[in-house]
């Protein structure tokens, strides 16, 4: 029988995987006419326009961040997070590198698949952002005066950190759970991998932001049992205090999860009440638990990062506070858990279900209340299903995962299988219309659609396939966002456009929160780089030992010294770029012949270093690697690399005068 039960589940599942792998193989009738007669005009920003919107959007594998302008689609900016980036140096320049340590190391990649915003109020306020970095689990945090990434702090105990970043209601946490779950770093992890129900465990991490710098702190985990967490969205309005995480493989299956974590007709959303743990944290509640994670921060004075190994984490046991968290059944493999604007209605997307479950805030305290359990699982109680239910969406999709909101009492849920946006009215649960996508689309995005007041407008659906959307590129193709107008009582697709890396989710805020508070350049007077040359006056190069220091500056339309001797092969060598210029839009960048990192893209008022060691000896051009002038080419100088013994003495040039001959 229960052979038999297996054969059925992968029936289903590759049955599944067959239609949407095939969808993109017959091109839709409609791939054409599916565009209204003013997609064109909907979608146009005429040159020298702003756009209404920016879009964040993941890159996936590519570890970045990509900034769109919407209803454009104009890439405006990738943002280097968890992947070094030879544009700019990121994760080359010595002050950038300490961004990507770890308690493994220096890890210069990782996946990052979950953008979420800052809010006050359940709004959006245009403060920071945040995202995951999945493989190796990280949160960073992007300040958006700057679109730099201004801070990252590793996640202890957990692995595969898909289930993050997601911000409460003002900003008072950013809540991660783990996917993969293992055994905690404070056990012992050398354990046989079929023992994965006694020793496999979850952690869930909140992590405390101070509302006035956005400085992260890991205040506590939880430990819940070894399921895989896959999704999570914090409460809003009266749901305000709890955050909800959807879970699967509650078989606790450690192989062919594709068959052995599709067994049980209903998984789990797990309910936690945060607001209930933090009185036990106050009380004293949860042991301190020793680990080691990494937090790394930028410092904006100092142009520089710092990196500091931290070596606890406080832990609280689900088990010891039932009355915080609580599991809700949900139907099949759930991956998305979205909560509407006024946070009574929690929807879970069951991935391998007929139906999108409903759920009722107000339904889920009463059955606390009364007690409406059916069980517990590691001394955590599970509120029965009816009784939390509000009601299901019937006829929907295929493939459902994840559901984002309107400002009209409205959902939109997007299906992987049957590769469509299906638009739901929330309270009578009845289906509107229906759209198709090209092709399988993974995460949605409606303007603000996770606030308690939704832009609405548009709505941004993010494939992973295209097949014939775009021109071919080989083997590899581009995956792509598709931009639908929802004002209206039908959803209408208007605009095409390609996608960074992998795209998996993204947020998007109106232009004008954020577009007039810029920083425009770095003022020099608060420059504190401690090799920082913040005039000409002030660029030299001192040789100590072995290392060569280059304090450097650049400046429309040279580059200051630029002739320099007495560099000795086995030396190291620093340049130590300022950007002099104080107006916007002027950066300079910095490249050296034979240099095996990267080079360096530097703002106005910006200090940045390139470290060099030559490989042999003879003369080497350094150049500015930034069209920044009509005389951009002649800002160069040589660099002369002497053998050991010839004893060249030091010297460069500066306003076309030697210095040290």
């Amino acid at each position: 029988m229960e052979t038999q039960k297996k054969r059925t589940c992968l029936l289903i599942v590759s049955v599944m995987l067959l239609i949407a792998t095939g969808l993109p193989s017959c091109r839709p009738k409609s791939a054409t006419s599916a565009f209204s007669e003013d997609a064109a005009e909907k979608a146009y920003v005429a040159p020298g326009q702003y756009d209404e919107f920016y879009d964040f959007v993941s890159g996936g594998f590519s570890g970045q961040l990509a900034v769109y302008g919407l209803p454009s689609g104009r890439l405006l900016k990738v943002i280097p997070v968890f992947s070094v980036n030879g544009e700019n140096g990121w994760g080359f320049s010595e002050e950038t590198k300490p961004m990507l340590n770890t308690s493994n190391g220096f890890v210069p990649w990782d996946d990052s698949h979950h953008a979420d915003l800052s809010q006050t109020g359940g709004n959006y306020d245009g403060r920071w952002l945040f995202i995951n970095g999945n493989n190796t689990p990280r949160i960073a945090r992007i300040d958006l005066t700057t679109f730099k990434t201004a801070e990252i702090i590793e996640l202890p105990n957990s692995a595969g950190n898909h289930s993050s970043p997601f911000v409460t209601e003002n900003t008072e946490y950013v809540v991660a759970g783990t996917r993969f779950s293992v055994p905690p770093d404070y056990a012992d992890g050398d354990v046989p991998i079929n023992s994965y129900k006694e020793n496999f465990k979850g952690h869930i991490s909140f992590i405390q932001v101070d509302p006035a710098t956005g400085h992260m702190t890991l205040s506590f985990q939880l430990l819940v049992p070894g399921f895989n967490f896959d999704l999570s969205r914090a409460g809003k309005g009266k749901s305000h205090g709890w955050s909800f995480f959807s879970c699967y493989n509650t078989e606790q299956a450690h192989s062919l999860l594709e068959v052995n974590a599709s067994q049980n007709d209903k998984d789990f959303i797990l309910a936690v009440n945060w607001k209930k743990i933090e009185e036990y944290v106050k009380a004293g509640k949860g042991q301190k638990q020793p680990c080691s994670y990494v937090h790394n921060v930028w410092n904006e004075n100092r142009h520089a990062a710092t990196s500091e190994t931290m070596k606890e984490a406080l832990v609280l046991d689900t088990k010891e506070i039932n009355d915080a968290c609580y599991f809700i059944p949900c139907p099949k493999s759930p991956h998305g858990v979205d909560i509407d604007p006024s946070g009574e209605y929690i929807v879970g997307s069951g991935k391998l279900a007929a139906v999108i479950p409903v759920f009722s805030f107000d339904k889920i305290q009463k059955a606390i209340e009364d007690k409406a359990f059916d069980g517990q699982i590691e001394g955590v109680n599970v509120i029965k299903y009816e009784s939390a239910l509000y009601g299901e969406v019937k006829d929907s999709g295929l493939g459902a995962l994840h559901t984002e909101f309107d400002d009209s009492g409205n959902a939109y849920t997007s299906f992987f299988v049957s590769s469509e946006v299906v638009k739901w009215n929330i309270k009578e649960l009845k289906v509107l219309d229906r759209v198709p996508t090209y092709y399988s689309i993974g995460h949605l995005s409606v303007m603000g659609g996770n606030t308690v007041k939704p832009y609405g407008k548009y709505l941004v659906a993010y494939n992973k396939i295209t097949k014939d959307r775009f021109l071919p590129t080989g083997p590899e193709l581009t995956q792509s966002a598709q931009l639908y107008d929802i004002s209206g009582d039908k959803m209408k697709l208007i605009l095409d456009f390609p996608t960074v890396g992998e795209p998996h989710n993204a947020v998007a805020l109106p232009a004008d929160l954020i577009k007039d508070k810029q920083k425009q350049f770095y003022d020099l007077a608060e420059n504190q780089h401690p090799y920082a040359a913040k005039s000409e006056k002030e660029a030299k190069v001192v040789k100590e030992g072995n290392v060569v220091h280059i304090y450097m500056t650049a400046i429309r339309s040279h580059m200051a010294p630029d002739n320099i001797e007495g560099i000795t092969l086995g030396d190291t060598v620093y340049f130590h770029l300022t950007n002099i210029e104080q107006e916007w839009d002027i950066p300079h960048g910095l490249a050296v012949k034979g240099n095996t990192n990267a080079e360096l893209l530097v703002m106005p008022g910006e200090t940045q270093t390139l470290k060099w060691v030559p490989a042999k000896t003879g003369i080497f051009p350094f150049y500015c690697t930034d069209f920044c002038s009509a005389l951009h080419q002649e800002m160069q100088g040589y660099v002369r690399v002497s053998a050991k013994g010839r004893n060249v003495p030091l010297s460069y040039t500066l306003d076309d005068k030697p210095v040290g001959k």
